[in-house]
């Protein structure tokens, strides 16, 4: 796997129990995979020869990200690698730009777009919206990063012109008014089986993701199966091999929008460790290795997944310390810590609930939870001591 971070981490241990060795490509000794995996090659994934390194005899490559460039991978393509996904599927998760036009050609809603050569090019694209827009960098974004939003256009016009200055690639498209977001989750092997869990509702807050409800509440029989059938038909039309995480706008007039795409496992579907037959990052194996796809049915009505971001203070009690007081309070709080350094706004683990409760009291548990191992504080100022 390509890339060290806590994705990578996770699927170790998935393979482990599928009697598989995850090789890991990263960076550094101290990454979250690196620090589990017994079989690491540090070096960068911008490197084709630390990439040639990793590859060497593995039965599949896979990814932690998309962010290697996609000529490298043509090559190691071209020297007998099996690459999953292959590149011309992850182009789709790499450029927006390309994302979007090939969804438009397949016919897939997508919000108005346009390419951005020059400044004229934003004003002209924000005038004919005439309401606010979003700019975002063609290759590199993530968590937020690389996506600016603009109310008028003559912010769209400063945005672009400081990204245009820096010589960084941006596209433009409409804000879309919507009710709320969605991700549909769905895996596709070589052989072309597919898998779909169901739809979830994802909570962003400044572009990161903070908390997930799976399934989403309310949603209509009719909506999650289209989201479904959405997911499931582009990981065929672009010959998707792993896991592919949809992200969608549910519409204020009830309709989906496909926002972004990501080719390998994804945080809006964290909650599949414990709350699905079948986790995300064994089916994402499963599919890259073409063994028949695990059952994706809930193991429970409702599955809250909460992230746990890092305070801009680090607490002076330890993690161990606040994992022994929230195991106190909630034992059946399933929690996934990714080995890294805190730091403010920082995705250091993540807390799963299940339960068949009501999703807004799971909702509110994990939440508490979370923000307890990442500040050392109950926001509803609990002591357990009391």
């Amino acid at each position: 796997m390509i890339g060290g971070g806590q994705l990578a981490r996770m699927t170790h241990q998935a393979a482990i129990a599928l009697g598989q060795t995850l090789r890991v490509l990263a960076n550094g000794s101290d990454e979250p995979a690196a620090q589990v995996s017994p079989d690491v090659v540090l070096g960068s994934h911008t490197d084709l020869d630390a990439l040639r390194r990793a590859a060497q005899d593995v039965t599949v490559l896979t990814f932690d990200h998309e962010h290697v460039p996609t000529e490298h991978l043509d090559k190691l393509v071209a020297d007998g690698v099996n690459v999953a996904p292959p590149p011309e599927a992850l182009v789709h998760a790499q450029d927006k730009l390309v994302m979007r036009r090939r969804l438009e050609a397949l016919g897939a809603p997508v919000p108005r777009y346009s390419a951005v050569d020059s400044v004229a090019d934003a004003e002209a694209f924000a005038s004919q919206i005439g309401g606010p827009v979003v700019i975002k960098t063609v290759r590199g974004g993530y968590d937020g990063r690389g996506v600016v939003m603009a109310d008028t256009v003559d912010e769209a016009r400063q945005v672009v012109q400081r990204y245009l200055d820096d010589g960084v690639a941006v596209m433009i498209e409409e804000r879309v008014r919507m009710r709320r977001e969605l991700a549909a989750l769905v895996a596709r092997s070589p052989f072309g089986q597919g898998a779909a869990w169901p739809v979830v509702e994802t909570v962003q807050r400044d572009g990161i993701c903070v908390t997930v409800l799976a399934p989403a509440p309310g949603l209509s029989d009719e909506l999650g199966s289209a989201a479904s059938g959405l997911a499931l038909r582009l990981a065929a039309e672009l010959g998707v091999v792993g896991v592919l995480a949809v992200e969608l706008f549910e519409t204020l007039d009830g309709s989906l929008m496909v926002n972004e795409l990501a080719m390998r496992p994804h945080n809006s579907g964290h909650w599949t460790m414990d709350g699905a037959c079948t986790s995300q990052f064994e089916q994402h194996l499963r599919a890259v290795l073409d063994y028949p796809l695990g059952d994706t049915s809930p193991t429970a009505p409702c599955t809250v997944m909460a992230n746990v971001l890092g305070a801009p203070q680090t607490p002076a009690m330890s993690m161990d310390e606040r994992v022994h007081h929230l195991f106190a309070r909630m034992p059946d709080a399933k929690v996934h810590l990714y080995g890294k350094t805190e730091r403010g706004g920082r995705k250091i683990g993540h807390v799963n609930l299940t339960g068949d409760s009501d999703v807004e009291v799971l909702r509110e548990r994990a939440e508490r939870a979370a923000h307890w191992l990442s500040h050392a504080q109950w926001t509803d100022g609990w002591d357990g001591h009391a």
